[in-house]
């Protein structure tokens, strides 16, 4: 849910326990069980229009610079052939900022609270950025 949505969600809830005189109600005690159908459908249309703009993101970018894998095989290349450049560019340092947007995207559906729920360390990204993580700490020693 929106942050705007959960709002007004219990702002609405908290009028309507005051006007009908409920003072059995412990604030943060409530669930998400009382959404009526029509909210819980326009949240469902929301994140699928969410996720739909998500798949459209990367739409037009290279294969080369919207694959995770394929990135850090970029930059194992780097630190192989010139390590002194690679050194020097603080790379360790710009791959989360430069990975973010691309993992963020990946998380979007990703719901740990599911049932049948990924594990994070599963995941495609998370394991490309393990094995180039191993393969950097193998060529350092």
């Amino acid at each position: 849910h929106s942050p705007e949505f959960i709002t007004k969600y219990r702002t609405c809830r908290r009028q309507a326990r005051e006007c009908s005189g409920e003072a059995d109600h412990h604030e943060g005690m409530s669930s998400d069980d009382e959404l009526t159908p029509a909210e819980i459908n326009e949240f469902q249309k929301s994140k699928d229009n969410v996720l739909e703009d998500s798949r459209k993101v990367f739409e037009d970018v290279h294969a080369d610079f919207c694959d995770i894998r394929k990135i850090l095989l970029k930059f194992q290349e780097w630190k192989e052939k010139i390590p002194d450049s690679y050194c020097d560019a603080y790379i360790s340092f710009c791959l989360p900022k430069l990975l973010n947007p691309l993992i963020r995207v990946q998380l979007m559906n990703w719901n740990p609270l599911e049932q049948n729920f990924t594990e994070l360390e599963e995941m495609p990204w998370f394991k490309a950025i393990e094995e180039f993580s191993n393969a950097n700490t193998v060529s350092e020693s």
